[in-house]
């Protein structure tokens, strides 16, 4: 299951009133000159804002905010792990796996880059060896995401035939989901229901 982090602060407000007020004052003068603006958000501020819209259905301004993000730090982890979310839920998956690629050049250990390059390699069917490397290794980091990544893997021992394998890991990433989380819930349930429909005998 693809993983997201981060939770929702700040506000863009001020950017706009400052724009506002410095086009007013450059107009009233007659000497060219150049306005340089300050984003006064930092980059977790901007992937912060961008996950809400991101929530919220609109993607585009979500992008925009990673990329702000980005142009102030090119190796941002959550902005490269937010575009590479944008990129896999489009079906882009090529593009997902670079930015998750990126985001583990610049944090390789980081579980959610893991985990989530891990969905990109089980989505196309291939590179399942180094998908469930991947998985593993997240899981040795993965804290609140350890119920992610223990889906992905289960995901992945269901498509190697794992099927025992398939079913304790889904068990543990039941018992270890927040009760509130309900998106999380659904998924672990769509997993048990794909595994309770294969024939569990040794291929």
């Amino acid at each position: 299951m693809i993983a997201r982090v981060w939770s929702v602060r700040g506000s863009v407000a001020w950017v706009m009133v400052m724009t506002l007020l410095l086009g007013g004052l450059q107009a009233c003068s007659s000497i060219p000159r150049v306005v340089v603006l300050h984003d006064p958000l930092t980059p977790e501020e901007h992937v912060t804002l961008g996950t809400s819209y991101e929530e919220q259905g609109f993607k585009e301004m979500a992008a925009r905010e990673y990329q702000a993000a980005l142009h102030q730090r090119s190796d941002f982890v959550p902005a490269l792990i937010g575009f590479g979310n944008l990129s896999f839920e489009s079906g882009a998956l090529q593009e997902a796996e670079d930015y998750y690629r990126r985001a583990l050049d610049a944090a390789p250990n980081h579980s959610g880059a893991g985990n989530n390059l891990a969905m990109v390699y089980l989505s196309r069917g291939e590179r399942l060896n180094e998908a469930e490397r991947l998985a593993g290794n997240a899981l040795g980091q993965a804290g609140p995401l350890r119920p992610y990544v223990l889906d992905t893997l289960a995901r992945i021992y269901m498509r190697t035939g794992r099927y025992q394998e398939a079913k304790a890991v889904l068990a543990e990433a039941e018992a270890l989901a927040p009760s509130e989380n309900k998106i999380l819930h659904e998924r672990l349930a769509q997993s048990k229901q794909e595994l309770g429909a294969v024939d569990f005998r040794t291929p």
